[in-house]
């Protein structure tokens, strides 16, 4: 059985630049330009024909980047906006979470706002007060209940809604983003909630950005972009498509980046911020490639990287270090090392050569890093410094903190039951 039909959907949405928005009507008449000011100036398709079924009892999952449509089709789909074109059909009584405050009076507590969210959604008073204490009890809100909801933080927005939902017992459970803002110990008693369900053969409509959570609990996954569907099916398959594409999404911004800095090179040699010394031995360029010799600028944790420098010395010189350093976004060294700290000693350079540092395993963090490359005396006095110039990005699944991904396994002795994760712990 079928509880949720998209079919062909379309959502358009009319687009007015600041120069046709006036505050009142009378402000548009005054400045006799009401026709104009109500005219777009372009349509946006948040929706572009959109199709796809999710069967009774199936925990289904929507992936996509910011401003893909994913909450746009959550809204069409609880009933709180209309589509454009095409018709969606939904078989059973459906609880929403889509935006943080959404369906809440600030002005008054948060106990009349159950009652007002619970008859929005079709419980009698009476199943409101049966229900009204288990609410607050998992909002874990007990000392601020009759507190007006504006004095609300954004997790305890969160932690009303998301309890309000789940225990109105509907067929249909729609939830965005919002997780995102819980409080870290609230959380997994919302995803808890979610397995309940899940187990209950309920149908839950799942969006979020956490694409391990997406891949434990999804029975299909779609992925959106730009309005589109772009496939559908098996959650690892689909997740790892989106990734592939985030990725080269990202690599093409950070050629763009490289290009730019390449191109404000002299600029930067003049104001002498990101690069100094005399050049007596020049580093010319510097490439990132993979371990098979291709360019690239993002890498995953277990990748292996190659730094290629085409250097150039102008005459002969016999006192020379090369050295590299890596720094994560917050400018915290997370790794720097050079020839004469590993013991190699020089004996001379004279014109171009190429030099290049093999490193055969990251093992690095999510996030953008930032290399320095130098050539420089053994005691420190720069030929040339290249501060920050390069840059490259880590992408992974997993969510580590710190600044490495250290090499290691779990192991569990028998008596201790649990899932080991689908996908590489290196990936």
């Amino acid at each position: 059985m079928v509880a949720i039909e998209v079919d062909h959907v379309t959502r358009i949405y009319q687009k007015y630049s600041a120069r046709h928005r006036f505050k009142t009507f009378k402000s548009a008449l005054l400045k006799g330009d009401l026709f104009h000011a109500l005219k777009p100036d372009e349509l946006v398709t948040a929706l572009d024909n959109v199709s796809f079924k999710v069967d009774k009892g199936m925990t289904f999952g929507v992936i996509g980047e910011n401003g893909s449509g994913k909450s746009t089709l959550l809204k069409i789909i609880a009933g709180i906006t209309k589509p454009t074109s095409g018709k969606v059909v939904v078989k059973g009584k459906v609880s929403a979470l889509i935006e943080l405050g959404a369906g809440f009076h600030p002005e008054i507590s948060g106990r009349e706002n159950i009652y007002i969210n619970g008859i929005m959604l079709g419980l009698s008073k009476k199943e409101i007060q049966e229900k009204f204490d288990e609410i607050v009890r998992f909002a874990e809100l007990e000392e601020f209940i009759d507190a007006p909801v504006k004095t609300y933080s954004s997790g305890m927005y969160m932690r009303l809604g998301f309890s309000i939902a789940i225990n109105v017992n509907p067929d249909i459970l729609l939830v965005d983003e919002v997780l995102a803002v819980g409080d870290a110990s609230f959380v997994p008693k919302c995803l808890d909630r979610i397995d309940d369900f899940r187990r209950r053969q309920k149908t839950i409509l799942f969006v979020s950005h956490d694409l391990a959570t997406v891949e434990r609990i999804c029975d299909r996954v779609a992925w959106l972009k730009n309005g589109r569907i772009m496939t559908i099916g098996d959650p690892k398959r689909v997740i790892d498509a989106y990734l592939q594409d985030v990725a080269e999404k990202q690599e093409r911004k950070f050629e763009e980046r490289q290009q730019e800095v390449q191109l404000q090179e002299t600029y930067k040699e003049e104001k002498r911020e990101n690069r100094w010394g005399k050049r007596e031995v020049e580093i010319k360029q510097v490439r990132l490639k993979n371990l098979q010799g291709e360019e690239k600028h993002v890498f995953s944790p277990d990748e292996g990287m190659i730094i290629e420098m085409d250097v150039e010395a102008y005459s002969p010189i016999k006192d020379f270090v090369f050295g590299i350093g890596v720094f994560n976004a917050r400018g915290i060294q997370v790794y720097g090392t050079n020839t004469n700290l590993e013991e190699f000693k020089p004996e001379s350079i004279d014109g171009p050569g190429k030099v290049i540092c093999r490193i055969e395993q990251l093992n690095l963090i999510n996030g953008t890093y930032y290399l320095d490359v130098a050539v420089h005396k053994r005691d420190g006095y720069p030929y040339d410094y290249h501060r920050h110039l390069y840059s490259f990005l880590v992408s992974s699944r997993f969510r580590d903190e710190g600044v490495t991904r250290l090499l290691h396994r779990w192991e569990f002795s028998e008596n201790i039951k649990i899932k080991p994760p689908k996908i590489s712990l290196l990936s």
